[in-house]
């Protein structure tokens, strides 16, 4: 496997902090993206690479789907937040294959890794993680983390470039059956939404202003449905918001199934500005329940499985329910 490129099913350890530590610049990034602080405690473990991340959404510029070459997901490893400010929105690690060993069930495991080896990579990965940027009012810190720093570390991907989504397919990112049923709807939309026919509000809201509800104070492990499509309507303005939360097309698709709360959201950083945003009212993510890249303009196929947010207007508790007849 040496030298070929990783595919979804590869089994791979990730190197030591030494290993890694070489392949890192002076700013802890790799082809400008950063080896995060929280990614050292994987060094030495095993783990199924997912998918390759060879289309991933711009959450930074809105500008579709972009390209990060030599890098891949593994399995579902998601980041703590723990040196980013307690931040909750759990993204997706991204892995350089550089970070990465192929090995296979027969390969012998590594020997236990000295703990000031992984401190050493920690403070190579901290730099630039928190920085005091001057703005009017005061000097809040800005966070850089892999989603703020997307843009550098990636290309655009045109989403009339065939190639793009064929590498989905032979790079064997997806089966047949999910890359025709994804492509057949892309081959529709996407000429739609081109010629304006696509409004970009998802869901427009029937109020003039948000509708708060009262408050569910939902917790984690409780089972909750989320409402159908007409009595979120009801909550949003006309340009899809409640409260500042956009109500994504993606989230649409979940209209009536049920789920349990995953964690409520008090704090995530913007990948826009690097700002950590500090939620006062209700919002929560639900368990298994992520952006697909199925049904995202110009963002096909990407495998970033982001958690939406969930207002708890949105949902109500199971438990709750009338029974049915």
């Amino acid at each position: 496997m040496a030298g070929e490129a990783l595919q979804r099913g590869d089994l791979v350890e990730v190197r030591s902090p030494v290993e890694v530590l070489e392949t890192l610049d002076a700013a802890g990034s790799l082809e400008m993206l950063p080896f995060m602080p929280e990614m050292a405690a994987y060094c030495g473990l095993r783990f199924e690479v997912d998918r390759r991340a060879d289309r991933v959404c711009d959450t930074v510029n809105g500008t579709g789907t972009r390209n990060l070459k030599n890098s891949v997901y593994l399995e579902d490893l998601r980041c703590s937040g723990e040196s980013h400010g307690g931040c909750q929105a759990e993204c997706r690690y991204f892995w350089k294959e550089a970070w990465l060993r192929p090995v296979t069930a027969e390969t012998p495991t590594a020997r236990p890794l000295p703990e000031s080896d992984r401190q050493a990579l920690v403070a190579r990965a901290m730099p630039g993680v928190r920085q005091q940027v001057p703005v009017e009012g005061g000097d809040p810190p800005r966070w850089r983390c892999q989603a703020t720093d997307l843009p550098a570390a990636t290309a655009n991907v045109s989403p009339w470039n065939p190639l793009s989504y064929i590498g989905e397919l032979t790079g064997g990112n997806v089966p047949l059956q999910r890359f025709v049923r994804v492509m057949g709807r892309a081959a529709v939309l996407q000429p739609m939404s081109k010629l304006g026919l696509i409004s970009p509000v998802h869901l427009k809201g029937t109020g003039e202003k948000p509708l708060g509800g009262p408050p569910l104070d939902l917790q984690p492990g409780e089972l909750v449905q989320i409402k159908s499509k007409d009595e979120i309507a009801e909550t949003l303005t006309r340009n899809g918001r409640n409260r500042g939360l956009w109500f994504d097309r993606e989230m649409m698709l979940h209209c009536g199934r049920t789920f349990r709360v995953r964690r409520r959201i008090t704090r995530f950083i913007n990948d826009q500005n690097g700002k950590m945003i500090e939620l006062k009212t209700d919002c929560v993510t639900l368990d298994g329940c992520v952006c697909s890249g199925e049904h995202s303009l110009s963002r096909w196929f990407c495998g970033r499985a982001i958690y939406p947010y969930w207002r708890e207007i949105w949902l109500r508790r199971v438990n709750a329910l009338e029974p049915t007849s």
